[in-house]
């Protein structure tokens, strides 16, 4: 009998995430790359966790995670939205708890786009009067 898999798709930024859910004994890869080896900082790794914490599944699934485009913090973004939503495939109760710390939310916050006769997207040339 195969394996029960639960998949979920996450973007923040530029970045996707493909996360894959299996139940097992909490081995984390990322692009074929250890978790700790792929995200550095601790304080991103706690933000991508948060999630398995807040419905006590940190050992309960071996996740493997396809994730492109974007830049770390984007990248981090992505793969916390997309195990929330393969938990919430798991398990459809854990929706309260997700949904009071705000993971369910995607966050439509972009780079806005730069403007003709402008700098970058706001920043115009120095005004000079004479």
């Amino acid at each position: 009998m195969a394996k029960a898999m639960y998949r979920g798709t996450g973007r923040r930024k530029a970045s996707v995430a493909r996360v894959m859910l299996e139940p097992g004994t909490g081995k984390f890869e990322i692009n074929g790359r250890a978790f700790d080896e792929y995200v550095k900082s601790p304080s991103t790794r706690l933000d991508v966790e948060q999630p398995l914490a807040l419905t006590d599944n940190q050992k309960a699934f071996d996740i493997s995670v396809n994730v492109y485009g974007g830049g770390i913090s984007g990248q981090a973004g992505a793969i916390r939205l997309g195990i929330t939503r393969a938990l919430l495939e798991v398990n459809p109760d854990y929706r309260p708890k997700l949904k009071a710390a705000g993971l369910i939310t995607r966050d439509p916050r972009v780079k806005e786009r730069k403007k003709p006769g402008l700098r970058k997207a706001r920043k115009s040339p120095q005004f000079s009067k004479r």
